[in-house]
């Protein structure tokens, strides 16, 4: 029996599926009238058709995004996208953020970009839009796929972000036809995402991976078209774009691991994290080897396959973070769709089109029979590729170990370690990039002055072993040879490149973005090798126990502090108060002083508030912490709540009426007038019998007899409350009726009348004592982690100078 439901907005998910549908169709109708534009250069009816095509994706995806935000932000929860990622409590910001939380909402933020690069190559690419939009366009229509959301053959496709819930989830529920009236509300973002640096690091890294669509399509285009030679012009300045933007999202993502997760750093050699990496360090080496060959000839093939491969690890990363191949080997990869084969398809795609391309054009590429002099850029340039590319193939076949397993039946384990594991390995390529980013500014591309080279080396490597001495001494890094080692690659990089960007000041322009890009590496490996190298727990526990339940199974306690509010603890230098929290459902934020004491004066030199907050998710294995932090310009203080008072150890309410279960056993008391009885925060005293008391609701009989007892409580504090318990005799049986004096957390009874004894029967209740709020917490100092963050941005700098130069030698071409 078809249900007419009441209350549902339909017209936007209509709408949006049309939009998907649309956006789909027009991206594969650009492709291939792209495609045989490029084919059939005569015939402008194809490039006519393939432009319309592109202009009609461009107002579908437009499209695809307006209606999907609109039934996000009017909480429109029959919606299975809104009610699934986002709820009526969120403030804008984590609204646009709910919008890339699924997969459907990051596909479109992938498809949004493409199409900005797209309206960029139609006007800019000139005798190379054919085949390069071609390429993109078919990225394009493989993104539209995953959106559609429909089966055919009994097999799904995509998956659409207009899908309403009950399709989605199909339950009881949904037989009441006015079932929204029980939605009320959508779960909600994800606690983790909810910081301000998932508004932008998405979109920053979304960017970077459409960007690198276009050297590849570059790539492609130049064999595919028989000009070998010309593309590699404007295709860097393309990948430098890709990799500027591909890592500045990379560090974004730092920057919210950092101010978010628990794990205490800011990277963790997640196989999400390893993903991102991987084609951003293959491009960087590609561009470098790009730069050989437009300079000197050497590594046309080396160049190619660096740039192909890499926008197809960008394809195998999306293979890795949405096709659930993870499982729980990753803190943040999407959950499986069902789209697995597709993913599948598409790395197929991309990765024949890479291969049949290079056999077919293999031998036809350009190649120099002379090797490549030892004392040449070039020939350094392409072992610092050959380095980068050994690095990433270590990545990869660790990351790639749940892919083994589940396509050869394996039971591989991931590194048990994985911090420890990648660092081993990298470590040492690390040093040789650092090596090699400063030495070679020294070289010329072809033939180097040999003496000229070692006066410039050798003195920069000087001026490197000093301030790597200076460095090591003062961050106490001295203990590990490889930190010696690393410290030393990255002063020598910061110092040579230095000296070239003086010289770079004094005319020589055009070496200015590389030399900014290197001493930016530079900056940020010495700040993550110290940072990493010499953080430390200041929040001692020298008792090496917490009394929390369970805690030492998820936490060290030698590294935790547990914290009575309004009780000061000594911790180091600080002396550290919880003072109390507040409450924004579902989060806790937590406050706690720090404040530094001179102990010659006592006074307090410095104060400052950390508000870390947490929140219960049972859905998440418990307790989820999220840090605040403390910036100085030499270290940070990084605080984060392991532990918490949880709401079963809350108290009622002043109001509350709670069973006698509320309170402690009671203090009985056989008494008389004037008497005087004691309890914990004060005394009693029985002021006399009121004969003529009544109880409130219960009407009274002839027979009865109601006797009030009136007492007068006097706290400790001066306060005064009078109580009047009633006992009462109806028809032989006696019951009593308490009074409460909640202030005091006092419950009275006046529970019997003993004449033989002339005593009167009192029986005292009182609440437990409070138990004080407290909470456990880990502090870490991070020593000069700005420079990591100034380093990354130094290098940003760096790449887009970079751009602006490799951009100006693009020359203009008549069409």
């Amino acid at each position: 029996m078809d249900i007419t439901y009441v209350g549902e907005n339909l017209l936007p998910g209509k709408v949006g599926q049309l939009f998907v549908i649309l956006s789909f169709g027009t991206a594969l109708l650009s492709c291939i009238s792209y495609y045989f534009a490029a084919n059939h250069k005569e015939e402008q009816s194809w490039k006519t058709i393939a432009r319309f095509a592109f202009w009609a994706n461009v107002v579908a995806v437009v499209g695809i995004g307006t209606c999907l935000y609109y039934i996000i932000y009017s909480h429109l929860f029959e919606y299975h996208y809104a009610w699934a990622h986002s709820s009526r409590a969120l403030p804008t910001h984590y609204i646009i953020s709910s919008f890339w939380e699924g997969q459907e909402g990051s596909f479109w933020l992938w498809m949004f970009w493409q199409i900005v690069l797209g309206i960029v190559l139609v006007f800019k690419a000139k005798s190379w839009e054919n085949p390069v939009m071609a390429v993109v366009m078919l990225c394009q229509a493989v993104l539209g796929s995953m959106l559609i959301g429909v089966e055919i053959f009994g097999e799904r496709v995509g998956s659409s972000p207009f899908i309403l819930l009950r399709e989605a989830i199909p339950g009881p529920i949904f037989a009441n036809p006015d079932y929204l009236t029980m939605v009320t509300d959508g779960r909600g973002l994800n606690p983790l995402l909810q910081n301000y640096w998932m508004v932008i690091h998405p979109p920053t890294l979304f960017l970077g991976f459409a960007a690198m669509i276009v050297p590849f399509a570059y790539g492609v285009a130049g064999l595919w078209q028989r000009r070998y030679h010309e593309w590699i012009t404007p295709g860097i300045p393309w990948a430098l774009f890709a990799v500027m933007t591909l890592g500045a999202g990379i560090i974004m993502g730092s920057f919210w691991a950092y101010e978010a997760l628990n794990f205490g750093g800011f990277w963790a050699w997640d196989p999400v994290e390893n993903a991102s990496i991987i084609p951003w360090l293959t491009l960087i080496a590609a561009v470098h080897v790009m730069v050989a060959y437009k300079n000197s000839g050497h590594s046309y093939f080396t160049a190619t396959f660096l740039v192909l491969v890499s926008f197809v690890l960008v394809i195998y990363a999306s293979f890795l973070t949405r096709s659930g191949v993870l499982g729980e080997t990753s803190v943040h990869s999407f959950t499986d769709l069902g789209l697995y084969w597709q993913l599948v398809a598409f790395n197929i795609i991309f990765l024949g089109i890479m291969v049949y391309l290079l056999v077919k054009h293999k031998k036809r590429m350009p190649s120099t029979p002379k090797e490549e002099d030892i004392y040449s850029r070039e020939f350094w340039l392409f072992i610092g590729a050959l380095v980068l590319s050994v690095a990433c193939v270590q990545i990869i076949s660790s990351t790639s170990i749940p892919v083994f397993n589940a396509v050869f039946g394996t039971k591989v384990a991931p590194p048990v370690e994985p911090v420890q594991h990648y660092n081993k390995w990298q470590a040492g390529f690390a040093v040789v990039v650092g090596l090699l980013s400063a030495f070679t500014q020294f070289m010329k591309y072809k033939r180097t002055d040999v003496r000229k080279f070692y006066a410039a080396a050798i003195a920069s490597l000087v001026v490197a072993m000093v301030v790597t001495a200076l460095v090591v001494y003062i961050t106490g890094v001295y203990t590990n040879f490889m930190y010696i080692l690393l410290v030393f690659s990255a002063a020598y990089a910061v110092v040579a490149n230095g000296r070239i960007l003086g010289e770079a000041i004094k005319g020589k322009w055009k070496l200015t973005g590389s030399a900014v890009a290197h001493i930016g590496f530079g900056l940020l490996l010495i700040g993550a090798l110290v940072a990493a190298a010499t953080n430390e727990v200041i929040s001692v526990n020298s008792s090496n126990y917490i009394a929390v339940a369970g805690f030492d199974q998820v936490e060290k306690p030698g590294d935790n502090l547990f914290l009575t509010e309004g009780e000061p603890v000594q911790m180091g230098d600080y002396r550290i108060t919880y003072v109390g929290d507040s409450v924004a459902r579902p989060n806790v934020y937590y406050k706690i002083n720090y404040e530094k004491i001179d102990e010659e004066t006592g006074r307090v030199t410095e104060r400052f508030q950390l508000r870390p907050f947490a929140q219960n998710n049972p859905q998440m294995g418990g307790l989820i912490g999220t840090p605040a932090t403390k910036h100085y310009l030499t270290h940070d203080i990084y605080t984060l709540i392991t532990a918490a008072m949880s709401d079963a150890h809350q108290q009622a309410q002043p109001g509350e009426q709670g069973g006698f279960e509320d309170y402690e056993e009671p203090a009985i008391y056989e008494t008389n007038i004037g008497d005087t009885l004691r309890y914990r925060n004060g005394y009693i005293v029985v002021e006399g019998i009121n004969r003529d008391a009544t109880v409130q609701n219960i009407p009274r009989r002839d027979d009865d007899v109601i006797v009030g007892l009136k007492l007068k409580v006097h706290a400790v504090s001066g306060e005064s409350y009078d109580a009047e318990p009633v006992f009462l005799i109806r028809g032989g049986s006696t019951f009593d009726l308490f009074k409460d004096v909640e202030e005091q957390g006092l419950r009275l009874r006046f529970s019997n009348i003993i004449p033989q004894k002339d005593k009167l029967e009192v029986m005292v209740y009182q609440k437990p004592v409070p138990e004080k709020k407290w909470i456990v917490f880990k502090a870490i100092k991070f020593p000069y982690i700005n420079f990591f963050w100034c380093g990354a941005i130094v290098m940003t700098i760096g790449f887009l100078l970079s751009i602006f130069r490799r951009n100006k030698e693009i020359k203009p071409e008549k069409v």
